[in-house]
């Protein structure tokens, strides 16, 4: 049995509907059911006995304690985290509190279990930690891009959190022996991506006819990798990754914002033409940048594949095009994640910022 984290998210559910659809081993389903965990995510697991889901918090020790006794998981995978830059800077309490706090108390619960475990299971336990290369800081146009080794140099108080829940993870393996394995990932896009983001914000805001707001220039560079990828990543890392090793995973494909948001675009005049016959391009607004924006992010994801044989199955146009399709196809799931909630935090962020010229 594996003992998943934040399993109701964008890439924890994507990852959680990936493993059994491959293999037969059940999956704990631990998730708070914040404003991005939705069980609609995993609608088709409802009635699979290999899934148990329970909604709850990483850092109640007491909850983590008793699954971790009852169930004696071989493997936990760490997603649980607040992922989003703009709600950081917003309000930065949330993430102190999940991505660092609560990170840390699931370390100290999972160190107790660990521990306890007769000696051929605790030789073969793995604790692999989900995080970000937001946690390397900002790249210059011509650098070259993120490894492992690259100093941490965070600058939102989203990845700074990611980062310290990066180190403490670090610290339990070289103190205690616990066998952690850390992945840092580039921007991840595909199905049940929370429409808060960049790619499914075009998405729904083009089919309902809504401004696409590009943040400054909209030349902001990052790297883009298909949920579906990042999902086989983790799996390989459970399979042959080294303990207390971190392993980059990308998708090989740096653009720019604006790029991405042409894209869509182009793809949504290909297979849901506006009425008139007019591009999805009328309704690119450029707005205010947001604060302290990093300018580009690139992950070298040449150690993954190395030592581990992994590369990305999917282009970003083959990635992007099923994307596209999955939510022209399942319209429903976006309506009932667009509450009230969703359209108060859209407003609290984007309707104060004036337009402004790329």
């Amino acid at each position: 049995m594996i003992f998943v984290t934040g399993g109701a998210g964008f890439i924890g559910s994507n990852f959680v509907l990936g493993w059994l659809a491959e293999r037969d081993e059940p999956v704990i389903n631990l998730d708070k059911l914040t404003y991005a965990g939705n069980r609609d995510n995993l609608a088709a697991l409802e009635s699979d006995s290999r899934h148990l889901f329970v909604q709850g918090d990483i850092g109640d020790t007491k909850l983590v304690d008793d699954l971790l006794r009852r169930h004696q998981p071989r493997v936990i995978v760490n997603f649980a985290a607040e992922s989003h830059v703009d709600r950081s800077i917003h309000g930065p309490d949330a993430f102190i509190q999940t991505n660092i706090v609560g990170t840390f108390r699931l370390l100290e619960a999972v160190r107790a279990y660990w521990g306890g475990l007769p000696a051929a299971a605790k030789e073969a336990f793995r604790f692999v930690h989900v995080s970000t290369d937001e946690v390397y800081g900002s790249l210059e146009p011509q650098a070259d891009a993120f490894t492992e080794s690259h100093p941490y140099a965070p600058n939102s108080p989203y990845s700074a959190s990611k980062a310290a829940s990066d180190h403490l993870v670090r610290a339990y393996h070289h103190t205690y022996g616990l066998p952690v394995l850390t992945t840092n990932c580039s921007n991840n896009y595909g199905p049940y991506h929370f429409p808060e983001k960049l790619i499914p914000l075009m998405i729904v805001n083009a089919l309902a006819g809504l401004p696409l707001p590009v943040y400054g220039d909209g030349r902001q560079v990052r790297d883009w990798l298909y949920v579906g990828d990042h999902c086989s990543a983790i799996r390989r890392v459970i399979e042959a990754g080294r303990p207390g090793e971190t392993y980059n995973v990308g998708g090989w494909n740096e653009k720019p914002n604006i790029e991405i948001v042409q894209t869509v675009c182009a793809l949504l005049d290909e297979l849901r033409p506006r009425a008139g016959g007019t591009s999805y391009r009328e309704l690119i607004t450029y707005v205010k940048d947001r604060p302290g924006h990093d300018r580009r992010y690139a992950i070298d994801a040449g150690k993954i594949e190395r030592e581990l044989g992994w590369r990305p199955a999917e282009t970003f146009e083959s990635g992007i095009r099923k994307t596209i399709l999955w939510y022209l196809e399942n319209a429903s799931w976006v309506a009932r994640v667009q509450d009230g909630s969703y359209r108060e935090w859209i407003a609290t962020n984007y309707d104060a910022r004036t337009a402004s010229a790329p």
